[in-house]
């Protein structure tokens, strides 16, 4: 298994991630663990997984731009309680609210949110690659700590 992480770890790493940006139930923050374990630089490992998952968030935004309550509804599935939390969350704070793109259960709707208000790409990509970036430096200077 360790030959596998450091083989393929970094594709694997953006893939998950991407994926995991989605409405899609899964996690990257264990694969940026495992990695970094593995003496992985940290510093790939944490670019990697950040562009992967802000890409997947673009990808949700796109969504919000461009796809119809159809899409939304049927092929994403986030919930109307979801978006309505989302939508609360984005009339309070704004776009800064985007920050918060990483978190479980509002980050996707929040994406989505913000397609539908269309916040223009670069300041989408911006602040969501700012909370995503963070929260992967936390998980990984984390697991490097708890293997020193």
């Amino acid at each position: 298994m360790e030959n596998f992480l450091l083989e393929w770890g970094l594709p694997a790493l953006f893939t998950v991630s991407f994926l995991a940006a989605t409405v899609l139930p899964i996690a990257s923050e264990w694969l940026l663990a495992g990695l970094v374990t593995q003496s992985v630089d940290i510093t790939a490992a944490v670019a990697v997984a950040t562009a992967g998952n802000t890409l997947g968030a673009v990808t949700t935004w796109a969504i919000g731009v461009w796809g119809g309550s159809w899409v939304i509804n049927r092929w994403l599935r986030i919930s109307d309680s979801d978006r309505i939390r989302a939508e609360g969350w984005y009339a309070r704070w704004g776009s800064w609210s985007l920050l918060l793109a990483w978190a479980p259960v509002v980050g996707d709707p929040l994406c989505l949110v913000g397609g539908l208000l269309k916040v223009p790409l670069m300041r989408f990509t911006l602040l969501v690659a700012t909370g995503k970036a963070a929260r992967y430096l936390l998980v990984a200077w984390a697991a490097r700590q708890l293997t020193a």
